[in-house]
């Protein structure tokens, strides 16, 4: 299956949308995105994840990569609608705990509305 990315910037943040599977293939295309996205100078990554079907252990690491070179930038990445089986993978690998997950789109615009922006 074919990965998708589109991003949005809204200050220094970026609203990432992947649809489609993350795996060892499509993985380094996933990373070229939210990689373009910190260097076109967004230090707050939102991934809208509610239109990937599977990611595999790749793709995680591409995220936890990616985050970490946000927080190199005083930023981070957040997750945000994680389908079931994506979600479970991020229970199972205890990466739940790492990431900011949040359930819907809504929720994460709520809190960024919210927090200040430096």
């Amino acid at each position: 299956m074919e990965l998708k990315i589109s991003s949005q910037s809204q200050g220094d943040c970026a609203v990432v949308t992947v649809r489609g599977e993350i795996d060892l293939y499509t993985a380094p295309q996933l990373r070229s995105g939210l990689v373009d996205a910190l260097d076109d100078g967004a230090r707050r990554l939102v991934v809208d994840m509610s239109r990937v079907e599977f990611c595999d252990s790749t793709g995680m690491s591409v995220l936890l990569s990616v985050m970490k070179r946000a927080r190199e930038k005083d930023g981070d990445l957040e997750l945000v609608a994680p389908k079931p089986a994506v979600r479970k993978i991020l229970e199972v690998t205890g990466l739940d705990a790492v990431f900011t997950v949040a359930d819907s789109s809504d929720a994460l615009h709520a809190a960024a509305e919210s927090s200040p922006s430096a």
